[in-house]
């Protein structure tokens, strides 16, 4: 695993919100990676997350559905997952980027789109979940070679410096995005195209979004969405259970371990 950031890379991230690092994966390790997410993809079936059991991909001929097959929380419903997603170094390099002390899973997800799919409507990521942080962070990593004809990521650099916490669902528009920030409109994306075994980061604010898959194979990607230590309830239910939300009120800390383990802490790491 390629872990090492250069100064250049980390001062990017923060100034556009996003880094690529190529070869991010030895051959081996993506091969690890794929069987182990196709594993975990095929024994869950229809069911999307695994603490909301109404939530499955029934109902396959709305836009949503044609996006993409998503599976969240890999991490808690199969082993290989939960080792390779609480990987301490992935951890301590979203701390890197991000100039934080420590950092806890919030969620995991695989977005694999299938031949012909539906395009990834320009949208962020931290509005959705339940906490609210400037400094949260996504890892994606190519599990297939992304490219702008089977549906690899955009982003519009130095979004998330402006952006509000205002956001757009991920729907058949794929501007909506820019009618709540119409500036955006106009700003050059990049073009994350990755080869398989290479990763981007991304923050939490980031405006992003992915093309259709206008071809006849699938596009695979491993994600993984974390937050800072220290980060609390904001009553949203996002991936929460019923159970979750029984036990939270807003500005409780989101430090249950067996929900949002600890990847990577400085103190920790100093031991």
């Amino acid at each position: 695993m390629r872990t090492e950031l250069t100064s250049e890379q980390i001062t990017s991230f923060r100034e556009n919100g996003f880094v690529i690092q190529e070869d991010f994966l030895s051959t081996d390790e993506l091969e690890t990676w794929r069987a182990a997410v196709d594993e975990a993809v095929g024994l869950r079936g229809d069911l999307r997350i695994p603490s909301v059991p109404e939530n499955t991909d029934e109902g396959r001929d709305n836009f949503y559905n044609q996006v993409f097959i998503q599976r969240v929380n890999l991490w808690q419903t199969h082993e290989q997952m939960k080792h390779l997603i609480l990987d301490p170094r992935i951890g301590e390099m979203c701390c890197t980027l991000e100039g934080i002390d420590a950092i806890r899973v919030w969620h995991d997800q695989a977005l694999i789109k299938e031949p012909w799919a539906n395009q990834t409507s320009f949208h962020l990521d931290n509005p959705y979940w339940s906490f609210t942080s400037k400094h949260s962070i996504s890892i994606w990593i190519a599990l297939d070679d992304a490219t702008q004809q089977n549906g690899c990521m955009y982003f519009i650099p130095g979004s998330h410096k402006e952006a509000t916490g205002e956001n757009v669902g991920i729907g058949p528009n794929m501007r909506a995005l820019f009618g709540v920030y119409p500036q955006w409109s106009t700003r050059k994306p990049f073009i994350a195209e990755m080869k398989a075994g290479s990763c981007s980061f991304h923050n939490g604010l980031t405006a992003h979004g992915a093309g259709a898959n206008m071809s006849n194979g699938y596009r695979r990607a491993m994600t993984c969405a974390f937050m800072p230590a220290g980060s609390t309830f904001n009553g949203r239910q996002n991936i929460l259970s019923q159970e979750d939300l029984k036990t939270l009120k807003v500005g409780d800390s989101l430090d249950n371990d067996a929900r949002n383990p600890l990847v990577w802490s400085k103190d920790k790491a100093a031991v």
